[in-house]
């Protein structure tokens, strides 16, 4: 096999951290002088291992080197939704898909914040105690980037959505809130992943070749990557399972050699998704043996193997497959993340070592965790207005449905555990069970019929008595997730954690049916990771919330949604299809007829929808008609709510460039938007800047260029077409200018 030439370039940040904890005892060595510089230190700490040392510190768990002091680290941690997989109680935020519903950038790096400050106090709490355990280090493997491009992905519940731009703005938030501002210091070090054209099927990750064309891969596959790489400055980045275009992707030497290190010039560690470098030889079948396979995934790139076979890099040298030098150009990228996560230096020096205990669970983070709960409910139907309830006037309800009481659901997956975990039954009964009946029936399983209980017949009998039924249905990450991780099988509609239609489970349906009947206010609150149909659902009840996975509050922000107590302003980062027949095949990575931006056909809610319980106007909207090519361009609108109650109106820019029947462009794109909170009445200025960036669009080999030429833009509550908005025409003029 040739050998690949890998770009060395000096590292200054990095990703991971080996956990190599500088112990108590005094030394000289110089990589323990925090004077020296970062490489100096770093040269000092390789030169000083053995072959053998280094190629076992390579991997995920990498064991302690006691001559040097250096303890035993494991790199392997996740933080998707608040700090995940500890045996501690910690605050857990909605999952990544609901945060994404907030469109609140703000929130969302506040959320990061915290996640990294709790992280870090059970990281110092242990330390003390003189080691440091798997799941309890700083390296998170988060955030989940992949475009949403298919709603039957499992795992896009981990994802920010379908959509590029919502995707890289989201993503360089949650960066910047778990690394931190220190000048010198990560407080933890986050890891954009999976690099790259990586969404399923699940159940053939581990072999499957994706070959998206060069336009697709940089209009939609690329950009929310290069965001974090070369705006938020990530320090790490994990390579996906499959294969892009013939070669897997921690040995992909176009997207981590030619994209990654040399175009973007990323100076932080690469490591492998849990044992993919052995896919190499035993699922893809590109490489003859392990040791190849381990050779060339590390040339390419991949500094750190999350797996078991990084040890026979030191065979590979003996073969001549790669050189020590090499080891050690990924060696001297992950022992600079440690310096700066600053695990070689004094505590006292490190300012976040002064974190305790005191911060995990505070009032403060569970505060933020309502507020990202309520923040992600999307309101999808309102029919007559019966929403929000009068909790005055209504006496008795009907709490029907598998998720009305399930803690697990709403923590979705890769998720902590919280002291307090509110479900829609308990919150109802905490505010009004001392004055309304409150009727609780599971009436089903996700998927299937319970094994006891009432019967259906039996709940509908029961819930003709209610002045409005609540059914809480939906999924759960029992059924869709990760490949081994959702483990309900045997359902239709499901397959290795993917879904095979879109709809809510048939036994849910039949018992909505049966509801329906009662002639009573139904209103139905779906818990789930993706998007339904709703095929029967949009014509039959009268109310549709969209609710997610939505962590430790979900149930307070149900209720406070239902009765009024917040007025709801997500909005969807998903687009909700018709039917699944709408839908090119899963395993096609071409865009065509995917996603707001392609999709030409009548979809059921669109991407960037939700309803509120006030109304917004949108007036003034002010951009200069001409702009030369290259230039920024200054856009601001007029927002005023003109309800009778407060509340959020996210703000949406969308850019559309004229279809010309031969050039591949995008039906619009989202290129700004801003969450606001309006007093009734009250009216904002908002402002957004469009960048040469934003403006441009890919050619079909994928080079991002500005041309002459006219340019629609619309400002409103969602997309054009589906609410209110304003829209201008922008020419712009000159010659085609290279953006990027």
């Amino acid at each position: 096999m040739k050998k690949k030439k890998l770009f060395a370039g000096l590292v200054l940040l990095g990703c991971i951290h080996t956990g190599a904890v500088a112990q108590e005892s005094a030394t000289d060595y110089p990589f323990r002088n925090p004077k020296l510089s970062v490489k100096e230190r770093v040269d000092d700490l390789i030169a000083r291992l053995t072959l053998e040392e280094k190629v076992k510190l390579m991997k995920h768990n990498a064991p302690a080197i006691e001559r040097l002091g250096i303890p035993a680290y494991n790199w392997w941690n996740e933080a998707l939704h608040g700090v995940a997989r500890t045996k501690e109680k910690v605050t857990v935020f909605p999952q990544a898909i609901g945060m994404a519903a907030t469109f609140d950038t703000e929130a969302l790096r506040r959320m990061g914040d915290v996640t990294s400050t709790e992280g870090r106090a059970l990281f110092n709490e242990y330390l003390k105690k003189g080691g440091v355990p798997q799941y309890y280090g700083l390296t998170y493997w988060t955030p989940n980037i992949n475009i949403f491009r298919d709603p039957r992905w499992g795992r896009g519940q981990e994802t920010y959505g379908e959509d590029p731009y919502l995707t890289g703005q989201m993503g360089m938030a949650m960066v910047h809130g778990l690394e931190g501002n220190d000048p010198h210091y990560l407080k933890a070090v986050a890891c954009a992943k999976h690099f790259a054209v990586h969404s399923g099927p699940e159940g053939v990750r581990h072999s499957f070749d994706a070959r998206p064309a060069l336009y697709d891969l940089w209009d939609t596959y690329l950009p929310a990557f290069r965001d974090l790489v070369c705006k938020a400055g990530v320090h790490g980045v994990m390579c996906a399972y499959n294969r892009v275009d013939g070669q897997p992707c921690c040995g992909n030497d176009p997207l981590l050699v030619d994209i990654l290190r040399n175009q973007w010039q990323f100076q932080g560690y690469v490591t492998s998704d849990c044992w993919a470098v052995s896919d190499f030889a035993s699922y893809h079948k590109t490489h003859p043996n392990n040791i190849v396979a381990a050779s060339d995934a590390m040339l390419a790139g991949t500094d750190l193997e999350c797996g078991d076979l990084y040890q026979l890099l030191a065979q590979g040298v003996e073969k001549g497959l790669h050189s020590e030098r090499d080891i050690n150009t990924s060696l001297s990228r992950l022992f600079t993340i440690q310096m700066k996560l600053g695990m070689f230096d004094p505590q006292e020096m490190v300012p976040y070592s002064r974190i305790g205990r005191d911060v995990v669970e505070c009032e403060a983070h569970r505060r933020h965790a309502l507020l990202m709960a309520r923040e992600s409910m999307v309101l999808l139907k309102n029919e007559r207005t019966t929403l929000p309830l009068n909790a005055k006037k209504i006496k008795r309800i009907a709490l029907i449905g598998p998720n009305a009481d399930n803690q697990s659901t709403q923590l979705g997956n890769y998720f902590g555990v919280p002291s307090r975990n509110i479900t829609p039954l308990q919150c109802l009964k905490e505010r009004y069970g001392d004055r309304i009946t409150i009727d609780y029936y599971a009436g089903t399983d996700i998927a299937g019929p319970l094994k006891e209980g009432p019967s259906a017949q039996q709940i509908v009998a029961a819930a003709k008595k209610a002045d409005v039924i609540i059914f809480v249905g939906g999924i759960s990450a029992d059924y869709e997730g990760e490949a081994g991780d959702a483990g309900a099988a045997g359902f239709s509609g499901f397959a290795s954690g993917d879904r095979t239609n879109i709809s809510l489970p048939q036994v849910q349906l039949d018992l909505l049916k049966a509801l329906k009947a009662t002639r009573r206010p139904l209103v139905l609150v779906n818990m789930s990771g993706s998007v339904m149909d709703f095929a029967w659902e949009s014509s039959n009840v009268e109310a549709i919330l969209q609710a997610w996975y939505g962590g430790q509050s979900a149930g307070e922000a149900i209720v406070d949604v239902l009765f009024g107590d917040y007025n709801p302003g997500g909005r969807m980062p998903l687009t909700t299809y018709c039917s699944v027949d709408d839908l090119p095949p899963f395993d096609s990575y071409s865009m065509e007829n995917r996603t707001y931006r392609y999709f030409k056909g009548k979809v059921r809610y669109p991407f960037g929808y939700g309803l509120s319980y006030t109304t917004f106007a949108y007036s003034g909207l002010a951009c200069q008609p001409e702009v030369t090519t290259g230039q920024k361009v200054e856009v601001s609108v007029k927002v005023k709510n003109t309800g009778s109650r407060e509340g959020d109106e996210v703000v949406q820019l969308y850019v559309a460039h004229p279809q010309d029947g031969q050039t591949i462009r995008p039906i619009r794109s989202l290129k700004g938007f801003r969450r606001v909170h309006l007093q009734a009445g009250e009216e904002r200025e908002v402002r957004f800047t469009l960048t040469p960036e934003d403006l441009a669009l890919c050619d079909r080999k994928g080079n991002l260029i500005q041309q002459a030429g006219d340019v629609s833009i619309f400002v409103g509550g969602g997309q054009p077409g589906y609410t209110e908005g304003v829209s201008c025409q922008l020419a712009m003029k000159g010659d085609a200018y290279g953006c990027f």
